[in-house]
């Protein structure tokens, strides 16, 4: 069973980013690209949120005793299997994952206009999955 204390504390942890995402994120590429401190911050907080939406998806995967992921999107897949998050949450986030490994290993080579549309568009994914974990952790818990 799901142990919800730890999923509200990493669903919190991912409020925090997005909203610190929002607060800095500046409404154009352009405007992120010739900002290096702005583009960072934003990236950093970015990779963090990602980072906290996998470490709920590897938790919930290991306390629901699931197959374990071979790779960091594969934890989302895993998740849609069994019907955790939907079909699009599922398309966003295996993208986020992918982004999070960039920022992560080749964080000097970043694409300041990929960042800009993780940073707006993307984070509809990532808020979408915080919905959906926790109306499943909710149904279970009732259940």
């Amino acid at each position: 069973m799901v142990d919800v204390d730890i999923v509200a504390v990493k669903l919190a942890e991912l409020d925090d980013r997005l909203h610190r995402i929002r607060q800095r994120c500046p409404a154009d590429a352009e405007a992120l690209a010739r900002d290096r401190d702005t583009l960072e911050l934003v990236s950093f907080n970015l990779m963090l949120a990602i980072q906290a939406a996998l470490d709920v998806a590897s938790h919930m995967i290991a306390d629901e005793g699931w197959p374990a992921a071979a790779t960091l999107a594969e934890s989302f897949t895993r998740l849609h299997e069994h019907q955790v998050i939907s079909a699009p949450t599922l398309a966003g986030l295996r993208s986020a994952a992918r982004l999070r490994n960039i920022l992560a290993q080749l964080y000097s080579v970043v694409d300041p206009a990929k960042v800009h549309h993780a940073a707006t568009a993307g984070l509809a994914d990532l808020g979408r999955f915080a919905g959906e974990v926790c109306a499943w952790v909710r149904k279970r818990s009732a259940g």
